[in-house]
């Protein structure tokens, strides 16, 4: 795989381990978005845009800062509003993240961005929170197609 279908496995990996009981969906082509949020949450991580490299030459090494966005979804409980339920869902993320910035070595620094939240209106559904934020990965390769 490139270093780029790394990095996003990688993300989609820490977020598994972040939240046990969510459903955790990524760009590996196996997972469809369902039309309801299920009841423990639902987070999808997308392919995100690498954007352009800096370059080092002598040898070439490029050096991508990737927008990983990240969708979290969440229902209120009786206890919790969905804004408290999605905080929590991000902070167990933002938790993991700190706890591994550089993914296992796979990237140099990986670095969430300020989270924006909305109501989510799913007809014939439980009203739900979601938000959304962008995860920026750091890192290297020696070719922009590996």
């Amino acid at each position: 795989m490139s270093k780029r279908l790394d990095v996003l496995a990688a993300v989609k990996a820490l977020i598994e381990s972040a939240l046990p009981g969510a459903t955790v969906l990524g760009i590996d082509g196996k997972d469809a978005a369902p039309a309801r949020v299920p009841p423990n949450g639902r987070v999808v991580v997308r392919s995100g845009e690498p954007g352009e490299p800096e370059i080092d030459l002598c040898p070439p090494v490029y050096h991508y800062d990737h927008r990983i966005p990240i969708e979290v979804d969440g229902y209120q409980t009786t206890a919790r509003t969905g804004e408290e339920v999605i905080d929590e869902m991000m902070g167990r993320i933002g938790a993991a993240v700190e706890a591994d910035r550089t993914l296992g070595g796979l990237c140099n620094w990986l670095e969430p961005t300020v989270p924006n939240t909305d109501d989510i209106y799913v007809e014939g559904a439980n009203p739900a929170r979601g938000g959304d934020f962008d995860l920026v990965a750091s890192y290297s390769t020696t070719s922009p197609l590996n």
